[in-house]
Parts: C-alpha cells; structure tokens; sequence
C-alpha cells in the first residue's frame, strides 16, 4: 500500500517536472519568432578552385554568381547608405519614365522591374521612393519630346 502512494507521488512529480521542462524551453521558441523579413546578401567571394557550385558550374558556365556582389543580378540592389540608394532610384526611375513617356504608356511606376526587384535590397523603401521621383520626373521630359 506504501509503495502504491509512492509510486503516485513519483508519477505527479515526474509530470510536473516534465511541464515545467516544456513551459520552459517554448517560452525562448516563442521569443526567437519575430515578423521582421531580413534578406542577408554576401558581399564577398567564395574561393573555389573547381567552380562547383558556383560561377563556373560542373557544366560549365552557368550565368548566376551568388557569391559576387556584381555578378549575382540582385546585388545592385545593395547600398552602403540611403543617399546612394536615392541617387541610383532616381536615375533609374528617370531612364524608365522618359522612356515610358516617349512611349505614351500608362504613368505607372511600379510596373517596372526595378521597382520590383529593389525588394531584394538592404534600403528597399529608400530606393523606391527615389525611383518613383525620378519616374514622376523623366516622364515629364519624355511627353515633352514626344510633342515637341
């Protein structure tokens, strides 16, 4: 009879130690879980002697160079500080709305790629908002020549 209680003792304490442990450790799981998106671009270069995996595939070139911050096609998307980001939207969005404007397309400036791609970025908001100025800008001087 002595035994039985104890054995009962023994299940409840090994069960509350058993939720305490997972209490415990799906609180930090719980922390670690965050909404912010961040999108992490190597600015160096893998040495690879034989090319696998990398520029030069095992059959041979392949185009697409992860490692290269100017070979991969994101990473003119990367800046060092938002005034770099602003003047390259800006001359970007200036090419794309004259030419949109001697076109005669619809002012839209999120139909472009850049304005698309630039979400691969590390100033994504920066850069579009440049490029919607320079957009608003160059399509003015493309309706001015297709007038004039």
């Amino acid at each position: 009879m002595r035994t039985r209680y104890l054995q009962r003792i023994g299940t409840y304490a090994l069960g509350a130690l058993l939720l305490l442990g997972v209490a415990f450790v799906s609180t930090n799981e719980v922390q670690a879980q965050g909404r912010r998106r961040v999108v992490i671009i190597p600015r160096y270069r893998v040495y690879r002697p034989f090319g696998f995996g990398g520029w030069y595939g095992p059959y041979g070139r392949c185009g697409y160079d992860p490692w290269s911050p100017y070979g991969n096609y994101y990473g003119q998307y990367v800046f060092d500080n938002s005034e770099s980001a602003v003047s390259h939207g800006y001359k970007n969005g200036f090419k794309t709305g004259r030419d949109d404007g001697k076109k005669a397309k619809s002012f839209d400036p999120e139909r472009s790629h850049y304005y698309h791609d630039s979400g691969f970025g590390n100033y994504a908001d920066v850069y579009r908002y440049g490029f919607s100025r320079g957009y608003r800008d160059g399509y003015r001087v493309g309706q001015n020549q297709r007038a004039g």
